[in-house]
């Protein structure tokens, strides 16, 4: 599929089939994300499969914040990626010094480039996904034995999917962009 039919058909997916997901497939995803842009070439985001049942439970009950669908989503997918990042890496100079005034902020958004050429490219593959953010992120850390030089960003799920919704109404392009 070409780049924008890609990512004009891209939703995010929030029911899955049962279909299992293979690690022949996400390895390809995943080799895929790993050329999203990236500080200095620093790839920092890495990414943790959960293919245990058990454990997406025990995550959608115990570590899920209240108001959100996540649970529900989290125990209909049939994997479940945690999206980390190595800490001090992005934003700083050679030096231990910060490059620019976003300090450590930098790491942030190299995570958001490489969560979505992750779920663009699982979308090319067949897969649907969707990034998810509120969890107790220092608790759950610590269940999944995230190393120390790591810190947990996203959880994302993945999977075939049941249901594909339309797209959301967007912004006309006068309201996103300006010119000086």
């Amino acid at each position: 599929m070409d780049a924008q039919t890609c990512i004009l058909t891209r939703r995010s997916v929030r029911k899955f089939t049962d279909e299992p997901v293979s690690r022949e497939l996400l390895e390809k995803v995943v080799a895929l994300a790993a050329y999203a842009p990236s500080w200095k070439n620093t790839q920092i985001s890495r990414y943790l499969a959960i293919e245990d049942p058990a454990v997406q439970n025990t995550i959608a009950e115990e570590y899920c914040l209240a108001g959100a669908n996540n649970p529900n989503i989290i125990k209909g997918a049939p994997l479940l990626v945690a999206q980390t990042f190595v800490k001090d890496r992005c934003g700083y100079n050679r030096d231990g010094t910060f490059t620019t005034d976003r300090e450590d902020g930098w790491q942030y958004y190299d995570c958001g480039i490489a969560a979505q050429t992750f779920c663009l490219a699982a979308h090319d593959l067949g897969l649907g996904t969707v990034i998810m953010g509120v969890f107790d992120r220092k608790r759950l850390q610590a269940y999944l034995e995230i190393p120390q030089d790591q810190e947990l960003m996203a959880l994302i799920a993945v999977g075939h999917p049941a249901e594909v919704g339309p797209a959301p109404k967007r912004k006309d392009v006068d309201v996103l962009l300006s010119w000086r």
